[in-house]
């Protein structure tokens, strides 16, 4: 992979604290928002249906998970503790490299323990903080640790839900499926590695002369981590609805602010993801198109899910293709491999870069995640299948 290295961003820390409006994936800019809205409205026009079924196309948990996580980010970025924290950790940090390799490797551990979403909810906020103090390429730091927590999560079992399902439908033991992934884990984090080697510079961290002065808050943040613990307790049991209520009710009465400043544009986003890919899924010409397949063969499975998850994403690509390809462990890996290449890929991509308020983000995670893939998918084939 020959990635080149753009100048250095201005000493503005404009990256950091850029409103949801101000890049290509904000509200004001937001094409994919758009796009979703204009295939959602095809969708009405082609399919009509009725607004419960419309409704009930939205997976409502995943939405209640990612209100509840954005309201405790919100949290726990008003603390300003995150300044001092990432002040701390530059003033250990010897170049960009080394940070980016710290940062990956703690995304990809998260991600294998509390999910890829949540890896993300905790690191990308603190991500921008350090590249506003220290004039970090952002957009880049982030696409690294979107791959860092898709590798991660694939993993074990319970890394990410297309995982969980299949883990579940495969009969393995926790241990088992973990052994099932490692190789293909392996190759992605090897890769991860030499992709980070090829596009962090090496140069030393140099600060921000005007780095901003924030008051810190700590019983807002002690407040936000008991939340957060008690909120992914409470997901993990299948509990999110009253969770979530005991999260807004909280922030509403003591915190309000926090409730101002949510990224309802992300959560639009999601909403009109759900429909359009479910209303894709279901379409005649694809449950043709996969029958068309020879899906028994293993490399003939593994292309069509990674083919499939750039277009659908891959939980989707995973419900779809459970029953017409045999073997799980060739579907696990390819959907796992799949979360690569376009940002589609993986619903973690989304986050990720809408976390990280930079311009050029959807571009520059492009420039990184698509020859991560060209990489990937024949290694893994090679190795791995």
């Amino acid at each position: 992979m020959t990635i080149s290295t753009p100048p250095p961003p201005s000493p503005s820390p404009a990256p950091a604290t850029a409103g949801p409006g101000d890049h290509d994936l904000g509200p004001g800019g937001n094409k994919l928002l758009w796009f979703l809205l204009f295939a959602a409205v095809v969708f009405a026009v082609l399919r009509p249906m009725s607004p419960q079924a419309w409704l009930g196309l939205i997976d409502w948990q995943t939405m209640g998970a990612l209100t509840g996580l954005l309201a405790i980010t919100q949290g726990v970025e008003r603390s300003g503790v995150l300044q001092s924290a990432a002040r701390a950790l530059l003033a250990r940090t010897g170049s960009a490299r080394q940070l980016a390799l710290l940062l990956c490797a703690v995304a990809a551990g998260l991600a294998a323990l509390v999910t890829n979403d949540v890896s993300l909810f905790l690191l990308v906020p603190l991500t921008r903080e350090l590249a506003a103090q220290a004039h970090l390429p952002l957009a880049r730091l982030v696409a690294l640790e979107a791959l860092a927590v898709n590798a991660g999560s694939s993993l074990t079992p319970i890394g990410n839900p297309q995982n969980l399902y299949l883990w579940h439908k495969s009969g393995e033991s926790f241990g088992g499926f973990i052994a099932m992934m490692a190789p293909t884990v392996g190759v992605m984090l090897l890769l991860l590695v030499a992709t980070i080697l090829i596009t962090m510079p090496r140069a030393p961290i140099k600060l921000a002369a005007d780095t901003r002065r924030t008051p810190t808050r700590p019983g807002l943040l002690a407040l936000s981590g008991a939340l957060f613990v008690g909120f992914v307790l409470a997901l993990e049991l299948h509990q999110w609805a009253p969770a979530l209520a005991v999260v807004l009710a909280i922030y509403a009465l003591w915190h309000r602010p926090v409730l101002m400043k949510l990224d309802w544009a992300l959560l639009a986003t999601f909403a009109l993801m759900f429909v359009v890919l479910h209303q894709l899924a279901a379409l005649p010409q694809v449950a043709a198109l996969l029958r068309g397949l020879p899906l028994d063969q293993p490399l003939a499975a593994y292309v069509a899910a990674i083919g499939a998850s750039q277009v659908i994403s891959n939980v989707p690509a995973t419900l779809v293709l459970a029953d017409a390809v045999p073997s799980v462990a060739v579907l696990a890996i390819a959907v796992n491999v799949g979360g690569f290449g376009f940002v589609a890929g993986s619903m973690a991509n989304l986050i990720a870069l809408r976390l990280a308020r930079a311009p050029g983000a959807l571009k520059e995670f492009h420039r990184i995640s698509l020859p991560f893939l060209a990489v990937c998918a024949p290694l893994v084939a090679w190795l791995a299948l």
